[in-house]
């Protein structure tokens, strides 16, 4: 008796139900964050807080740009871990800054954001206890309500920018913005400067290239369109109209220092040959600290004087200066606010404020003999 062979059940596996999850393997956690605008609001600049900001943004781009024969000086700590501490070292600056303006405009480093070669600390925003709990919401919160006091005090501030998205929660007060060694060569932080609202200034990298950070600017100085965030939170195609007051920081690298004059003049050829005019090639700011001193807070104070020096020489082509500057000199390693010395830096070593406001007059007194 013949019979009819029944098909084969399909053997292949059901896809909708065996599919393996491909994305966010390595996730732990998602954790909303609020939408800028709402903090915004909630923490609003106000008026004399944003007269303050447009007025320091116009008088620092009129300095960078050679319009205004001041000295930009941008002093304070390498990074705020401590709110209490960092509206103290403003109320000190105040005063000695109304008091000098007629040849400096001060801009005090308030920065929230810190990038490490390895791992470390990021900073007040990425974790504002100091105890590796990254409470972010609160961070945020705490770095804006601080750049609000700063204000208060009638202080501006710089910020340097490191995370794409954070800009959108504070940016509207900040004077002046800085983007970092090792985020000069990014095009996520050239495109982010290309539509900040304030002048930028690109370090040069770590080896001590120029290069990287004219490169910086002429590409900060385009029109981009891009990946981001709107003011609600929501993604969005950023399109920006580029930014024309980026410029060129001297930090020297692991080759050396690189604030001589002779590293001044080659940095400003460099910046000449790009072709791109305004305060990219009208003079560079020099940072004190880093490879230029070697970070070491003592060696940042004599840097600062040979500069002085030679401004009182008549030296052209030194646009600014930064400081690493705190309460206490020197630094810590971070932990629980309660168990550390006030004032004093837990990232870079700092000069204290007795030799930061000595310094100040200084420079002060070297522009007008510039002058």
């Amino acid at each position: 008796m013949s019979s009819t062979a029944t098909p084969a059940r399909d053997a292949r596996p059901d896809h909708t139900e065996l599919m393996a999850e491909t994305s966010d393997l390595r996730v732990r956690a998602l954790d909303p964050l609020p939408a800028p605008r709402s903090l915004r609001t909630e923490l609003p600049l106000g008026t004399t807080r944003s007269d303050l900001v447009t007025t320091s943004r116009r008088e620092v781009r009129d300095v960078l740009r050679g319009e205004d024969d001041r000295l930009v000086v941008i002093v304070g700590p390498c990074s705020v871990h401590d709110p209490a501490a960092a509206l103290d070292y403003a109320n000190r600056l105040a005063p000695v800054a109304r008091e000098l303006s007629e040849d400096l405009v001060v801009v005090m480093r308030v920065y929230f954001e810190k990038p490490r070669t390895t791992v470390g600390w990021k900073g007040l925003i990425n974790d504002p206890h100091l105890d590796g709990s990254h409470d972010v919401h609160h961070g945020l919160r705490l770095a804006r309500e601080v750049l609000l006091g700063v204000l208060d005090a009638g202080v501006p501030a710089a910020c340097e920018f490191l995370e794409p998205t954070s800009p959108q929660y504070i940016a509207d007060a900040v004077t002046w913005g800085a983007i970092g060694a090792r985020n000069a060569e990014s095009q996520v932080h050239r495109q982010l400067a290309s539509g900040l609202s304030m002048p930028v200034g690109f370090k040069n990298a770590t080896d001590g290239d120029v290069q990287i950070a004219v490169d910086g600017c002429i590409t900060a100085a385009s029109e981009h369109t891009f990946f981001g965030a709107d003011a609600e939170g929501r993604a969005a195609a950023v399109e920006t109209a580029g930014n024309p007051d980026c410029h060129v920081i001297l930090r020297g690298g692991r080759g050396g220092p690189n604030y001589g004059a002779d590293d001044v003049a080659a940095a400003l050829a460099t910046a000449r040959t790009s072709g791109l005019g305004g305060a990219v090639e009208a003079g560079v700011v020099v940072d004190a600290s880093h490879g230029n001193s070697g970070k070491d807070h003592v060696r940042q104070a004599e840097v600062v004087r040979e500069i002085a020096a030679r401004l009182a020489d008549g030296e052209r082509g030194i646009s600014g200066l930064m400081m690493e500057s705190f309460i206490e000199a020197g630094a810590q390693a971070p932990g629980p606010l309660d168990e550390l010395v006030y004032g004093r830096s837990v990232t870079d070593k700092c000069m204290d404020w007795s030799t930061t406001a000595e310094l100040l007059g200084v420079l002060a007194g070297a522009v007008r003999a510039r002058r």
